[in-house]
């Protein structure tokens, strides 16, 4: 289930990706599977190790473009461990809501963006989160847990404060906001209880089958009830004014070049040695 629309992104062969905060890796495997050379970055070593795994059985299946690749690395959101410049594409998915400082991690995904490249970010849309909070404490008083809920302006605001040029925007996942407000209500660690269970059915339902009638709901119903609030934003060309909004923060797909010389690597899965370094800590 992907939170960003890959279509306004430039994703593809040869384009440079970063996965900031994959978690379990949904948009890195997407953008693996376009064919763009992609790097996990993540502070939960479990979590990339899953990545890694992924990786390597999508190769295995046949699944990855020659001249694709993936590394998975261990860093923090505030201080990545990149040179300038050195993506095309950042996706930062529901990670900013859990980081203390935001407007930290959002300079560095300036810093880290080539001239011209596009950053999608998504937070949790303020409406769904507020009622998550009011209907209970557990939902985010936890380790690691979310800190604060963004309003669309305020994340623009800061987007633009970190040197973006802020784009279009939309509303994902309408469908799973009541599930968290059932979750909420009669417990975020119940799990079995027949109301929840009963919900998560539906939703694995409507992610495996897809039917037209769910996907008209959530449709329709984005706009208020979406659950993910994605923002696109663009690092303004050498010589271009800085911040502030222009155009709809998006390239037509494909369009991305490398402009670093590197190589075109011939493989499929490169799990660097940034992983194994960070394996015993």
């Amino acid at each position: 289930m992907l939170t960003v629309d890959f279509s306004r992104l430039p994703v593809g062969p040869g384009c440079r990706v970063l996965d900031l905060g994959c978690g379990a890796g949904r948009h890195a495997f997407e953008a693996l599977r376009r064919g763009a050379q992609v790097v996990a970055l993540d502070l939960d070593l479990g979590e990339l190790r899953s990545v890694a795994a992924m990786v390597a059985a999508m190769q295995e299946a046949g699944e990855v473009p020659p001249g694709a690749s993936a590394e998975c690395a261990a860093g923090d959101a505030t201080a990545m461990p990149f040179p300038d410049g050195r993506f095309d594409v950042v996706i930062a998915s529901e990670i900013l809501e859990h980081v203390p400082a935001d407007q930290a991690a959002m300079r560095e995904i300036t810093r880290v963006l080539a001239p011209g490249g596009i950053a999608a970010v998504t937070v949790p849309a303020w409406l769904p989160e507020r009622v998550c909070w009011r209907l209970s404490d557990d939902y985010h008083n936890v380790p690691g847990g979310h800190i604060r809920i963004f309003t669309r302006r305020e994340l623009e605001t800061k987007l633009a404060a970190a040197g973006l040029a802020v784009g279009g925007h939309h509303h994902a996942h309408a469908l799973h906001s009541p599930y968290w407000w059932v979750k909420c209500a009669v417990g975020v660690h119940d799990d079995d209880h027949p109301l929840a269970r009963a919900y998560h059915r539906l939703l694995v339902w409507d992610i495996m089958s897809a039917p037209r009638v769910t996907r008209l709901a959530d449709r329709a119903l984005n706009p208020v009830l979406g659950k993910s609030l994605i923002i696109y934003a663009t690092k303004p060309a050498a010589g271009a004014s800085k911040g502030g909004r222009r155009g709809r923060g998006s390239r037509r797909a494909g369009s991305a070049s490398r402009s670093d010389g590197e190589p075109e690597r011939n493989g499929s899965a490169n799990i660097t040695g940034n992983l194994d370094a960070h394996a015993g800590a």
